[in-house]
């Protein structure tokens, strides 16, 4: 009686040890919530990745990811505690952080600025010089202090309206079409490709790059950092919040990871998630979204201390924020732990280069 107690008990532990390495239930999960600043597109796709390739449930986690809009400021719905952690636009942080706002960067993960101003090529505009005088776009709402840092960088007062003309422009390249404006403002992985969608009234065909000049904030030396994600500073204080910000940041690097090995794979699934934009559209931009992220010299997250300090000096002299932001704004240790648990992946990219992408009219 004794020996088949004994081997009953043996089997139901074997079987329990078998049972343990069946995926967690959604009850099973941490729930979390990140905010996006805008709606569903390949500029998110490295999130919506780790959520359909298993990414976060593979870390426990439980993520909703909420689009934005016009009217959603992700940093105020983190710290009114309605999302964990939300992605925005450096500046846009600090702002909210010298305003009250106890945000934290803990990840950087675009590390350059995607930011252009294009003119025509015919219009013989080829350095920032050549702005004075002329009509400049840009849409403003903060997207514009790379702009007048360039312009003032170069000797021209954007405030002095006989030095250069500031033109207010919708969110599109409809005024640089119809030569209403001489620069208009764009980002590579959106506006520039709008352009290339649009069709030579001349030619019948679609505008070639070689029909614009296109001048890069990078190249400029007034580029600020974009893309990033954030968290609450008290709620990451709380006891096993940062782990579940590092379980968040491993899974969420897998993702961006994913789709730069896999862009076609991560187009889908933002098509999957009903973006309002087309699928060469799609392509173009998971395509520029990744020459953004890669290479991350210090790996995927981890903050440029250049590119930071020149996003900083920027931000205090447009008077974004009053004064540089103190040490708490920025912690990159969550970061490099996530980094140390991904040593199996490569999380620089140095081999990383763009594919060919065939715009068509209309991003179709």
């Amino acid at each position: 009686m004794f020996k088949r107690l004994l081997l009953l008990t043996v089997l139901l532990l074997l079987l329990a040890a078998c049972g343990s390495d069946e995926p967690a239930t959604s009850d099973e999960l941490t729930p979390v919530t990140l905010q996006l600043q805008w709606v569903t597109q390949s500029q998110f796709a490295g999130y919506y990745a780790a959520l359909e390739e298993g990414f976060y449930a593979d870390e426990g986690l439980d993520v909703t990811i909420s689009e934005g809009a016009v009217e959603i400021v992700p940093q105020q719905v983190v710290a009114a505690g309605d999302a964990e952690f939300g992605v925005a636009w450096v500046p846009k942080m600090l702002a909210s952080r010298e305003q009250g706002a106890e945000l934290v960067n803990i990840a950087q993960i675009f590390q350059r600025s995607g930011t252009l101003q294009i003119a025509w090529a015919d219009s013989g505009l080829s350095s920032v010089d050549d702005w004075a005088g002329k009509r400049v776009g840009t849409w403003g709402f903060g997207n514009e202090w790379e702009v007048f840092a360039a312009l003032r960088m170069n000797g021209i007062e954007p405030d002095d309206a006989s030095q250069v003309t500031i033109v207010q422009q919708p969110f599109d390249m409809s005024m640089l079409l119809n030569r209403e404006i001489d620069v208009a403002q764009a980002e590579i992985y959106n506006e520039y490709a709008q352009l290339l969608e649009a069709t030579n009234p001349e030619t019948g065909e679609l505008y070639q790059p070689e029909d614009f000049t296109v001048f890069d904030y990078n190249d400029v030396g007034t580029a600020m950092l974009q893309d990033h994600l954030f968290v609450r500073e008290e709620w990451l204080a709380e006891e096993g919040n940062e782990d579940i910000a590092v379980r968040f940041l491993k899974a969420t690097f897998r993702g961006w990871i994913f789709c730069r090995d896999n862009p076609e794979r991560c187009v889908e699934i933002v098509l999957d998630n009903g973006p309002a934009l087309g699928e060469s559209h799609m392509t173009w931009q998971m395509n520029e979204i990744n020459a953004l992220i890669w290479p991350s010299p210090n790996g995927i997250g981890v903050m440029d201390e250049t590119a930071y300090q020149q996003t900083v000096d920027i931000s205090v002299d447009f008077g974004v924020i009053s004064a540089e932001p103190d040490a708490a704004a920025l912690r990159t240790d969550l970061a490099t732990a996530a980094l140390s648990q991904l040593e199996d992946l490569d999380t620089v990219g140095n081999d990383f280069s763009r594919m060919e992408v065939e715009l068509r009219e209309g991003g179709e």
